[in-house]
């Protein structure tokens, strides 16, 4: 019996997808797979598992080898102008570089003289503005990090790239989470995941970028079934999220243009290949890839 991965609510999403290209498992028996990143150049993709405190990297010929273990219960990556590695801690409570010699360099780990909930992803801006999010999920049991006291609001900050100064552009959300940039860099997309233990309003919210700060806050779109958490955008500019089925296809306009199936609750997703034109998906225990018609947004 064929099967199906692809659900198509606009014609236009039956040009992004091919029916002979699989879902295809890549790898599985994590516990909670988040944060993936694509390496052109090293042909490789690096992801975290969290609550077993490591980053994982996998390439075709070697399959799922260790890259760093302990990881700080790192969440989110992603990849600078220099190529280097800008990570999420959750056990440390801050954002990380690590340079091209290997050393860890600190990015942020405290604001107003007290430390960040548990940085949960970033994003890197054309000028080298790093700008990531700091909701609470890490601090507020062991699972993924080290359960304890939240000092500072659930925000998006920017970090400067001369200065290093931090400054607070997103704080109209419950609980911020993945961050994405439109192709021309003139909208930010954030997921408002919620507070956990709460029933907050949990949509995606889009945001004029103007120079080091946004405005115009606004809803874009809310994903059903599930939730948004780790978001992607195409160089048409159409939004890729994840949510309970898998991952939605959200156009510019904010409407929904089709699905992804996926048998596991997705996490988070990037793209990656040698066009830019295949996605990764993190999804609970496992490592997923489709080939699509469309490229992504990432760099280098």
């Amino acid at each position: 019996m064929a099967v199906s991965f692809f659900e198509i609510h606009d014609p236009v999403f039956g040009q992004y997808v091919m029916g002979n290209a699989p879902v295809k498992q890549l790898a599985t028996g994590f516990d909670w797979v988040e944060g993936p990143v694509w390496f052109g150049d090293a042909g490789c993709l690096l992801f975290s598992d969290i609550p077993n405190n490591r980053i994982l990297r996998w390439t075709p010929d070697d399959g799922v080898t260790t890259y760093r273990a302990p990881s700080n219960y790192s969440n989110g990556h992603t990849r600078d102008k220099a190529g280097r590695l800008v990570s999420c801690e959750h056990g440390a409570r801050r954002v990380t570089r690590t340079e091209l010699d290997g050393a860890v360099t600190v990015i942020a780990d405290s604001f107003d003289n007290k430390p960040l909930n548990s940085p949960n992803d970033v994003i890197v801006k054309s000028d080298g503005s790093i700008w990531f999010s700091d909701p609470h999920y890490g601090i507020m049991t062991n699972y993924e990090g080290f359960a304890s006291p939240q000092e500072n609001p659930c925000v998006v900050y920017r970090v400067d790239p001369e200065t290093g100064d931090m400054s607070v552009v997103v704080d109209d959300m419950n609980c911020p989470n993945g961050l994405a940039f439109s192709p021309d860099e003139k909208l930010l997309y954030v997921a408002d995941t919620g507070r956990m233990f709460s029933d907050d309003a949990q949509h995606i919210r889009v945001y004029d970028v103007e120079d080091d700060a946004v405005c115009n806050g606004r809803h874009f779109h809310t994903i059903d079934p599930g939730i948004a958490d780790g978001i992607r955008v195409d160089t048409d500019g159409n939004l890729w999220s994840s949510a309970a089925d898998g991952v939605h296809c959200i156009s510019p306009e904010g409407r929904l243009l089709g699905k992804i199936l996926v048998p596991e609750l997705v996490s988070n997703i990037c793209f990656g290949g040698r066009a830019k034109h295949q996605l990764f998906i993190t999804a609970t225990t496992s490592v997923y890839r489709v080939t699509l018609n469309r490229s992504g947004v990432q760099f280098p």
